[in-house]
């Protein structure tokens, strides 16, 4: 039988790649959306048609994290045999300005989500698994280096920290209910479809706006902080291996490598052919209350069991990047005449 997956956070960059992924693996793939006055469906627009029930490939679902009952609705019409929770607010510098919010949507909407899975089961009789998408910001102010999935976790941000308590209620229900719930710990993972407003897109974007005139100047913050960076279209392929595994557990995905933001910075100006001196600015605001010095991943678990690697480098990433947003900003100069 075609198996179903329900993904929240489907208009997200990890939610279009997973998507495109589930679909070419023959699943019946549902996603939940939020509701808003303009379209956020920019990501999947050529998986689906409409909302609802209709023919397209991928059919979406009005939801929200912070909504229970219609988290529940939504269960019972769908009836997954997989559920992907990747909803969240995500950017971590923004967590400190809207702690309240970030708490409610990434710790206490995984616990919603948790239990409407659970009714729906003691109801149905019938098996879903659950993925619930963690990071390596959890870790924190590191105990270790590199980290590994038994690296205990010293959170900086109300996103990591709210990302604690969704990883703990996972585990919490795995242990006390005997649901299959696995904790992915991914570290950074990028790709064109980045938001904006996260440093690596931020960069890319500029540079190649820069590149071609459009705007003279990219302000950032802290250069010095090294992080573990993927590509998102490679780490969706681990959320999926996690699913399919007889026993739930919890993953690290990373690749095991370390580099600044600065090196990030150079290797985009480099393939412009830019200088940073010119063109790079520094801004307080940007910088976080508690900032994370060094994150890297130690994946060997998930090689082992899951038979995963990244397939796509630190290098490689950064020019694909680039790339895509300079074909992009060549459009925007085009429509501008």
């Amino acid at each position: 039988m075609t198996k179903v997956a329900l993904i929240t956070g489907v208009t997200g960059q990890d939610g279009s790649y997973l998507a495109e992924l589930l679909l070419s693996k023959g699943y019946d793939v549902h996603g939940i959306v939020r509701r808003s006055s303009t379209f956020t469906t920019g990501r999947i627009d050529h998986l689906h048609q409409g909302f609802g029930a209709n023919d397209s490939p991928l059919r979406l679902h009005y939801g929200d994290l912070g909504d229970a009952t219609g988290l529940r609705r939504i269960i019972e019409q769908v009836q997954p045999d997989e559920v992907y929770n990747l909803a969240a607010q995500s950017h971590v510098r923004i967590s400190f300005d809207q702690p309240e919010y970030t708490a409610d949507v990434v710790g206490v909407g995984a616990l919603r989500l948790l239990e409407a899975i659970r009714d729906h089961i003691n109801r149905s009789r019938r098996a879903v698994r659950y993925y619930q998408a963690g990071s390596s910001e959890m870790f924190g102010e590191v105990a270790e280096i590199p980290q590994r999935e038994t690296t205990p976790f010293h959170p900086r941000s109300p996103y990591a920290c709210a990302k604690c308590y969704a990883h703990w209620q996972t585990v919490n229900y795995r242990e006390a209910y005997g649901l299959f719930a696995a904790n992915g710990i991914l570290f950074n993972h990028e790709s064109p479809r980045r938001g904006e407003n996260f440093v690596t897109r931020k960069i890319t974007r500029s540079a190649t706006r820069i590149k071609l005139g459009l705007q003279d100047k990219l302000t950032l913050g802290n250069l010095d902080a090294k992080r573990d960076w993927g590509f998102a279209g490679d780490y969706v392929e681990a959320m999926w291996r996690m699913l399919q595994q007889e026993r739930p557990d919890d993953y690290v995905i990373a690749t095991g490598e370390t580099h600044s933001v600065r090196e990030f910075l150079d290797v985009v100006f480099d393939r412009l052919k830019l200088d940073t001196q010119r063109h790079v600015e520094f801004d307080s605001r940007f910088m976080r209350p508690a900032e994370v010095d060094i994150l890297i991943g130690d994946y060997s678990k998930a090689r082992r069991v899951l038979g995963w690697e990244p397939r796509v480098k630190f290098k490689q990433l950064a020019e694909m990047m680039v790339d895509a947003d300079l074909e992009l900003a060549e459009r925007e100069k085009r429509s501008l005449g």
